[in-house]
């Protein structure tokens, strides 16, 4: 669990640089340093997404993933938990919103809009920092091998990226240490009971539905287009039973 409670420290430290960094970034050049941020993030999860082996299987799984993530209102639980989050540690200035003054201001209420901008910020920065392969891969490495180095390396990737997300999002991102410390410590401490089921084909696919989700967060980073991605976290489930079935499907299976 230490390094995972590194990834955690780094995510922090990402994030408090990030929030120094965006108070002093004009309004023009933080669209600038959003808009690279959602590029970036539809070429990652593009290089995620193409490592399916079964695009049959990406295809059903965020569908029905979708269908069950709406119906169980995934989305607005996260946000509901973003917001409860960001009353209990008292708020954060307007003023020093990033995204303040912006198009993603659009609500009337400035308070309101804060409350939105930090539970999207906590989301989005889930999703990112816990959706790919190497969450996985390092997680069984430490837990069953004892060995760090994956998830050490994620932790830098991970800091930086708290520190662009940060500059676009605010104090948000900050608080998906806590998903990191729940997603990919629980794997960490499972990795010797679930590690036999987890193939090669398993990595490919929930990787490849990862990188859907990713270029989802592309999207509505580059307001091109506002999707639902939380809703979306069921297909990861989905995903994997198709998996564990494969050995009788797989036959006839693009």
């Amino acid at each position: 669990m230490i390094a995972t409670f590194i990834n955690a420290a780094a995510i922090i430290v990402g994030s408090i640089i990030g929030l120094l960094v965006g108070n002093q970034i004009n309004p023009d050049y933080r669209r600038v340093v959003f808009s690279g941020i959602g590029v970036v993030t539809l070429i990652i999860g593009t290089s995620m997404a193409l490592e399916t082996q079964r695009f049959l299987y990406l295809a059903l799984a965020l569908v029905v993933g979708g269908l069950l993530g709406t119906w169980f209102h995934v989305e607005e639980g996260i946000y509901a938990a973003g917001r409860w989050i960001r009353r209990r540690i008292g708020g954060e200035s307007t003023a020093g919103d990033p995204l303040k003054g912006t198009a993603a201001d659009s609500e009337g209420d400035t308070a309101v809009g804060a409350e939105h901008r930090f539970a999207q910020g906590f989301l989005t920065a889930s999703i990112l920092f816990c959706v790919g392969a190497l969450t996985i891969l390092g997680a069984f490495q430490a837990g069953v091998e004892g060995e760090y180095g994956l998830i050490l390396t994620k932790s830098v990737l991970d800091g930086f990226m708290a520190i662009l997300l940060t500059a676009a999002y605010g104090m948000g991102v900050a608080f998906s240490a806590i998903s990191i410390l729940v997603y990919q410590g629980g794997l960490t401490l499972l990795a010797v009971v679930i590690s036999p089921f987890v193939s090669d084909l398993m990595l490919s696919e929930v990787s490849g539905v990862g990188g859907a989700m990713v270029l989802m967060i592309g999207l509505n980073l580059l307001d091109l287009r506002q999707i639902k991605t939380a809703d979306f976290l069921p297909a990861l489930v989905v995903v994997a039973l198709f998996v564990l079935i494969d050995p009788w499907i797989g036959a006839f299976v693009l």
